[in-house]
């Protein structure tokens, strides 16, 4: 499985920005796609997780009601939709597949194909 990020840029706070993740080879029927961020010195953070298949979203806690996760099955891709973007946002943004239980899809170790990732910077 070969995941690909694109769409990163720069954006001022309160604006908004779209990450896609596009999805290719093997099988991810069963899998989840997770969004994870991080910047120079941190780990990288869980921001939100799709299943492929069937119901089941979940946001991390610093951007519920900001940003939405969706999947386009025509497309074989997730979207993360930013909105009313903080400085805090600003990251380097991967995209992961990998089939965790579903209480621990936050757990970036239990996800084993990861994206190049996209850098996103929100200006103040």
């Amino acid at each position: 499985v070969q995941l690909q990020a694109s769409g990163g840029g720069l954006v001022q706070a309160g604006g908004s920005l779209r990450v896609s993740c596009t999805i290719s080879g093997g099988s991810f029927s069963s899998s989840t796609i997770g969004w994870f961020r991080q910047t120079p010195g941190k780990e990288r953070e869980f921001v939100a997780a799709i299943r492929w298949r069937g119901g089941g979203i979940r946001y991390a806690d610093a951007v519920k009601g900001r940003f939405a996760i969706s999947r386009d099955y025509s497309k074989n891709m997730v979207n993360l939709q930013m909105n009313s973007m903080k400085p805090e946002d600003t990251a380097v943004y991967y995209c992961a597949a990998g089939s965790p239980p579903w209480g621990s899809n936050q757990d970036a170790t239990l996800y084993y194909h990861w994206g190049q990732g996209t850098l996103v910077t929100v200006s103040s």
